[in-house]
């Protein structure tokens, strides 16, 4: 028969791990017992934390180092995606940002899927940025259709794309023709 006697309880000891962070990396995270003795504090944050984007004064960098910035229209997204832009690329950001509204001075401007777009018309597109670790992405919508053809292929058969890196030198010239050309074919609805 079974001894009906009462059972010493086990001790069971948890670690729990602290939440990862966006754009923070796990070396830099605290160790699994120092987190464990602020569980109460992080359970609270986790309760209270929106799961919307973040503000235009903090906003959260995703993968790559693209700002996620709240869907909007206007030139005041595009500019807070800009200055949210890490590094080198704000800059950069800033000077593709001048020279697509030199070129095209009626230009449209939303943030969309967490991109800068550029278009004519209302919610047509002819181009949009976007920030990876090492480049930005400039993708012309009807890239195909330029000339000369920009470099970077896509999947999509019209799509072309034109990466930027930390040291290479833009030639304005060329990508004001782009976007000349760009401007003026139908754009993308999105």
């Amino acid at each position: 028969m079974a001894d009906k006697s009462p059972s010493k309880p086990t001790k069971v000891t948890v670690k729990v791990a602290e939440p990862r962070q966006p754009g923070v990396k796990s070396s830099a995270r605290k160790p699994a017992n120092a987190a464990a003795k602020e569980l109460p504090a992080v359970r609270k944050a986790a309760a209270t934390k929106s799961n919307g984007p973040a503000t235009a004064a903090n906003p959260t960098l995703l993968s790559g180092g693209n700002p996620q910035i709240a869907k909007g229209y206007g030139d005041a997204p595009v500019q807070a995606y800009i200055a949210a832009m890490p590094g080198w690329k704000s800059e950069v950001g800033r000077r593709l940002d001048a020279l697509i509204e030199r070129t095209v001075p009626e230009v449209r401007k939303a943030v969309k899927w967490n991109s800068p777009l550029y278009g004519v018309e209302e919610q047509s597109w002819f181009l949009g940025i976007h920030c990876f670790t090492k480049y930005i992405k400039v993708a012309f919508f009807r890239g195909a259709s330029l000339s000369p053809v920009p470099p970077g292929e896509s999947k999509q058969k019209e799509v072309r794309y034109f990466h930027i890196h930390e040291d290479d030198e833009l030639d304005e010239v060329q990508f004001a023709a782009w976007v000349k050309q760009a401007s003026q074919l139908p754009g993308e609805r999105m």
